[in-house]
């Protein structure tokens, strides 16, 4: 259940990020963000997850900011292999790719603490 919700919750930050910042767009409707979402947290997790490691010494030396570059990185190959996601440019892909990640952080952090407040 908890995959579910956090693939929807990817969903909604991809949407949040498009109204956003005006160099990414998602072509159709919900099922278009789904399916962004899902390629993207794919791509995130087998190839972001093995960047993340190989580039270690860079994001330490960087103080974490280099995770963005990646992360953007991520999504602009998501857009490259979803005919549904446009990206314009590095910038674009670079802001909405930290649009994602915060709107994303703070409706899964309230998702898992009422979870948590629930089981108690």
């Amino acid at each position: 259940m908890k995959l579910f919700i956090r693939w929807a919750v990817m969903a909604l930050s991809v949407w949040v990020s498009t109204l956003i910042i005006p160099g990414i767009k998602v072509h159709g409707g919900a099922w278009s963000y789904l399916w962004v979402a899902l390629i993207f947290g794919l791509v995130n997790t087998f190839i972001g997850s093995l960047l993340k490691v190989l580039t270690l010494p860079a994001v330490i030396l960087s103080l974490g900011i280099f995770i963005w570059v990646i992360n953007a990185a991520m999504l602009e190959l998501t857009a490259r292999w979803s005919t549904a996601l446009d990206i314009t440019s590095f910038w674009s892909a670079f802001f909405a790719a930290l649009i994602i990640s915060a709107v994303s952080s703070f409706i899964n952090r309230a998702f898992l603490k009422v979870g948590k407040n629930n089981q108690n």
